[in-house]
């Protein structure tokens, strides 16, 4: 089997929760070494968060929590205090000799303590340094705390999601986080990698959650700087505001119609025999039409429109729930969810690799680190003596495996 893609890039993650976290399961997936420098208390909070597997109200290590398995298999995990010099000195030792660093705190903390960008370049001008924020490294915002929702609601797309006379409804996924900040993070990491391989120097790539949230509405501000109408709540053609193109309740749950072309719009209303309603595809909610349609919807179950689908190629398939879509044919049949064998838990499922390649497939099968659990192996690889290692473990400036924190996080 060749090496996969990733394979002789090195990562440092200083990154906590979701958007740095997803951002470098992505590149350990595709075989990057990730190492996760966290800090001697409590380390990355997502250890520590419920759900937990297994009965043990003491979690171990910090690798019983779901969620943290989920953003960090395939990772190495080494503690460090970067509040001591000593911390600070082993996090530029290795920084020396690693391709990319993940930042995820708020512009200027790692400056304050002395580890910043411009000094981490000091040390590595290859660097290739990653800061993920919600509203940048420049701006009226930088210092502003936020969460996913916070930065829907201030770029628009949060405005746009829901029904017409309803409020603003919240996505299933973080759409910021995920898409507007670890997704950006990725490609822009990936770019800064392929341009330094011409120019031989690293730099900052600045990803703000808000950007990238914003630049979904892509479509939808080029409407608007075009037309100048301010785009609505359940009006927007793709977003609630065509028949043709909506979810619409069936017999025993709901479906999406997503008959867009006059093709599978046509489709559908001839395999329903309602040919009057061809006309009708790019009518608004709320008349007669989508009154009509919703009705002949109603008369099926998901099922049903399942195998009408199948026999007229329209467009339409049923709005699964969590548990249906994990064990659905389509997620089976991609490999979309895998299983790892994690010690001290056994066999844990989780959501596979989105990245097909054929020829160096991701492996999303390897096993999260305990919480500092490669402290001691890092510090050995970065030449620190046996002795010097003892010595840093002893004055706090770095630490090894422990379950401490779960009990401060939970207090």
């Amino acid at each position: 089997m060749s090496a996969l893609p990733l394979s002789d890039v090195r990562v440092l993650d200083l990154t906590r929760l979701l958007p740095g976290g997803f951002c470098s399961l992505l590149l350990a997936d595709l075989g990057a070494e990730v190492l996760k420098v966290e800090d001697t208390g409590m380390g990355d909070y997502i250890r520590w968060a419920p759900p937990y597997y297994g009965t043990d109200e003491q979690q171990e290590l910090g690798t019983r929590s779901a969620l943290y398995l989920s953003l960090n298999r395939g990772k190495r995990s080494v503690r460090l205090d970067l509040k001591s010099e000593q911390g600070r000195e082993a996090l530029l030792r290795l920084v020396e000799s690693y391709d990319v660093v993940l930042d995820g705190f708020r512009p200027g903390v790692l400056d304050r303590l002395g580890v910043g960008y411009e000094r981490m370049r000091e040390a590595n001008p290859t660097l290739v340094f990653c800061a993920i924020t919600g509203y940048g490294q420049d701006g009226p915002y930088t210092q502003r705390a936020g969460h996913d929702m916070n930065y829907l609601g201030l770029v628009g797309l949060l405005g746009l999601t829901g029904a017409k006379d309803g409020p603003p409804v919240q996505s299933g996924g973080q759409i910021a986080d995920l898409g507007g900040g670890a997704l950006m993070a990725a490609f822009g990491v990936m770019a800064a990698l392929h341009e330094r391989r011409r120019s031989g120097e690293g730099q900052m790539v600045d990803v703000s959650m808000a950007d990238g949230a914003l630049s979904w509405l892509a479509m939808v501000a080029g409407r608007y700087f075009c037309d100048g109408e301010v785009p609505r709540r359940g009006e927007q053609q793709l977003a609630g505001g065509l028949v043709c193109y909506m979810p619409y309740e069936a017999a025993d749950g709901w479906v999406t119609c997503g008959a867009l072309e006059p093709k599978f719009w046509a489709a559908f209303c001839g395999g329903v025999d309602r040919p009057d309603l061809v006309e009708k595809q790019f009518e608004a909610p709320d008349s007669d039409a989508w009154r009509e349609v919703a009705e002949v919807f109603r008369s099926g179950t998901r099922d049903e429109w399942k195998a009408f689908n199948d026999e007229h190629d329209c467009c339409i398939e049923p709005v699964l729930d969590v548990d249906e879509a994990l064990d659905s044919e389509l997620v089976r049949a991609r490999e979309m969810v895998v299983e790892m064998e994690q010690p001290g838990l056994g066999t844990v499922r989780q959501v596979g690799a989105p990245v097909k390649m054929s020829r160096t497939p991701a492996d999303p099968t390897r096993p999260a680190p305990a919480f500092g659990e490669h402290t001691d192996e890092v510090l050995r690889e970065a030449g620190y003596s046996d002795e010097e290692i003892a010595a840093m473990l002893e004055s706090g400036a770095a630490a090894g495996p422990s379950a401490d924190a779960a009990t401060t996080f939970r207090a």
